[in-house]
């Protein structure tokens, strides 16, 4: 109901999880929906066309952006009502940068609504979640989309064995030190407790928390921001 006839931006989409057998089955109800890819072509979609090209339901279309998620400078200030994105904020080198460029594109009391990964279901179950104070880090030296100061951590702990498209070890270490360009690299590892600091940090509403095979935050941007 929250995002009924409403119009926004999906960071990292289209999602199935969005789409009408999805858990979150949104797609149907909404007014406009534009959409944000890091590159022209990407592991996940394949190759990505600009302009009025965001097909993200049956005949909706909207605007397609090619921009980095931590950099959306190409749209103005407080033009959408929520911005949602699923399985991307963990490929994001500098999280804070991204969720705070997600705020600014949003209007004073929109939406915003992530979902990312369980670790317990997936490849990086080896991982430790990220300290929130890492993130932080990262943030205030302004940590670029090329780092792989997490490649070491992952090429020992990843489980290729739940990773069918991360090939042999050497094609996986290939893959993952070609990142700049493919973005395959989980750099951060994310439970609940972690999202909801990030929202803490931006003193963002929250509305609904969720824990399953993914985690779900839904947030509302208030006066603060």
């Amino acid at each position: 109901q929250l995002f009924t006839n409403k119009s926004g931006i999906e960071i990292g989409g289209p999602s199935i999880i969005f789409r009408d057998k999805g858990f979150i089955p949104i797609y149907k109800i909404l007014k406009n929906l534009d959409g944000c890819n890091f590159s022209n072509t990407t592991i996940w979609e394949g190759s990505i066309k600009t302009e009025t090209n965001y097909n993200y339901y049956k005949t909706g279309k909207g605007i397609q952006y090619i921009s980095e998620a931590t950099d959306l400078s190409s749209i103005d200030d407080s033009k959408y009502e929520f911005i949602i994105s699923s399985n991307c904020l963990e490929h994001v080198a500098n999280p804070l940068k991204a969720v705070k460029e997600w705020i600014r594109v949003i209007k004073e009391d929109g939406l915003i609504l992530l979902i990312l990964p369980n670790k317990k279901y997936c490849f990086d179950h080896n991982r430790k979640v990220t300290e929130f104070s890492h993130l932080v880090d990262d943030y205030q030296n302004n940590i670029k989309e090329d780092d792989l100061t997490h490649l070491y951590e992952i090429l020992e702990f990843h489980d290729l064995k739940k990773d069918i498209s991360g090939g042999t070890l050497e094609q996986f270490k290939a893959r993952s030190m070609d990142n700049i360009n493919n973005r395959a690299l989980h750099q951060h590892v994310f439970d609940l407790d972690l999202l909801k600091q990030v929202f803490c940090y931006f003193e963002l509403d929250i509305l609904a928390t969720y824990e399953g095979e993914d985690y779900i935050v839904l947030g509302r941007k208030n006066s603060k921001q």
